[in-house]
């Protein structure tokens, strides 16, 4: 068979990605309010017996850290000082020839505590100089609205998404950045990773447990209002920037069933229907008929206004981001099964697959199936704006960084998203997690290093914040240069 050239196609966005609440830091200045992210505490200092993930939030944690002013217990409050640093990262990026970098603007930085009548002139300025900067390199923004951090204020005043108020806040948050960015800023992405609400409250909600009796139908009724902040964000954009493209964003939790038994098989459809559940609804506009059932076996009934369908039909996502690390295994029974991590869950392990130094399974093979998957049910442009190794980088006497295995995962599933380009999938671009080395978003680590930037940081604090060029930097340089050829 004829092998055809791989390159993709013209003016296809080669990029990176990072998060505010992961990189920038400077967490109470220019009078920034406190998110939840900044109540993320260090994962070493939790006792590993009591450690639940990212879900191990109660009152008690909350109130010691609103009153902790450091930040060596929630590494997420230093980040890795890009507020400070963008100019020298952003040369750095502009050399290796980004065309795009994926990014958030954090909420607390336009509205410290959420709903106040005016933003906060501070922060709009600090996004001005960051695009500013950007497009003076060359590097077009992707702005996620809402990456994993919400004012801590509605959290407590309010009960965070659970609060039909917070809809609106949000909505005057979207209208303040859409008219001051409007000519700097053509892509959105509403919410980061939108399905993870349903296994980090906290996180992706501001839900706290311990506040409520029924937290599955909390969480099921924040996740509409999310849905209906993120219709009207498409609307308000589209009204303000006719010309802006508005995307969703799916956490990619591609299943396989463990074996040919019809059950395994039904087991694995029904995690990847559910995976599917929330893009159905931010692009075919409404609620599928699968998770009426779901609802109504589970005894969940939250509030929908009058409207709200009329919302969720009209006004649709522009294309669908995800993000994809690795696949999993589902068994109708996985009782005596060995298990592997991954991201934001865990599953059954594929004894076909390897696995990275935190037990995450690597399969290039998964992303062309899910770029395949995803087209297939929705037919409207798709954007890969995360994929990555989390591994030890080790810095050699010399000062060089060899990070032959983060290549070699990079080259890997850049070869299957090209066979997904050839099979006729409608690809945007493409944003590596993360380009420079960031704080973890699960368990606040810096040890777990994803970028092609190395950053002089350990998990406690300690380091120049240097940064340095990983030979991984080199090489995506030239897969940029070169188109992917």
């Amino acid at each position: 068979m004829q092998q055809a050239k791989r390159v993709f196609p013209k003016g296809f966005m080669w990029g990176g990605a990072i998060a505010a609440n992961q990189a920038e830091g400077a967490w109470n200045k220019d009078s920034k309010g406190m998110s939840t992210a900044d109540i993320a505490i260090n994962k070493k200092n939790i006792n590993k017996n009591d450690y639940k993930g990212l879900n191990a939030i109660d009152d008690n944690q909350i109130k010691k850290a609103m009153i902790d002013p450091s930040d060596a217990n929630y590494p997420k409050r230093r980040g890795i000082d890009f507020y400070h640093r963008y100019p020298e990262d952003l040369a750095l990026m502009g050399e290796m020839g980004l065309k795009v970098l994926r990014l958030s603007i954090a909420w607390t930085r336009i509205y410290p505590n959420g709903d106040e009548a005016q933003p906060n002139e501070a922060g709009l300025q600090f996004y001005d100089s960051l695009f500013a900067e950007m497009h003076r390199h060359g590097i077009e923004p992707l702005v996620t609205l809402s990456h994993y951090e919400m004012p801590m204020h509605l959290v407590n005043e309010y009960g965070g998404w659970t609060s039909r108020k917070v809809v609106d806040f949000f909505g005057n948050f979207c209208k303040t950045v859409f008219n001051r960015y409007k000519d700097q800023v053509k892509y959105w992405i509403t919410f980061n990773e939108i399905d993870g609400i349903v296994r980090h409250p906290f996180t992706n909600g501001g839900i706290v447990p311990d506040r409520f009796e029924n937290v599955e139908q909390a969480v099921y009724q924040a996740l509409h209002h999310q849905f209906i902040a993120s219709a009207l964000a498409v609307k308000y954009g589209h009204e303000l920037m006719p010309e802006a493209k508005i995307g969703c964003m799916l956490t990619s939790l591609l299943h396989y069933p463990h074996t040919c038994s019809p059950d395994d098989v039904l087991a694995a459809h029904r995690n990847n229907e559910f995976n599917l559940f929330f893009s159905d609804v931010q692009i075919r506009g409404k609620y599928p008929n699968y998770m009426k059932r779901f609802f109504k076996e589970k005894g969940i009934e939250f509030q929908q206004l009058e409207g709200d369908a009329e919302l969720l039909q009209t006004y649709t996502a522009d294309f669908l981001s995800f993000s994809y690390y690795n696949s999993f295994v589902a068994s109708k029974d996985s009782e005596g099964l060995e298990k592997v991590s991954g991201n934001t869950m865990g599953g059954v392990k594929n004894p076909y697959l390897p696995l990275s130094e935190w037990g995450w399974q690597i399969d290039p093979t998964g992303l062309r199936i899910i770029l395949n998957t995803l087209y297939s049910r929705y037919q409207i442009p798709l954007f890969v704006v995360e994929n990555g190794l989390g591994a030890y980088d080790k810095v050699d006497e010399d000062g060089r960084i060899k990070d032959d295995y983060r290549i070699s995962y990079f080259k890997s599933h850049i070869e299957e998203m090209h066979e997904a380009v050839l099979d006729g999938v409608e690809l945007m671009g493409y944003t590596v997690w993360g380009i420079i080395d960031l704080i973890s978003y699960s368990s606040s680590e810096m040890e777990k290093r994803y970028g092609m930037i190395y950053v002089d940081q350990d998990d406690d604090g300690n380091g120049t914040l240097a940064r340095m060029k990983k030979d991984s930097f080199y090489w995506y340089k030239e897969v940029i240069e070169k188109n992917g050829l």
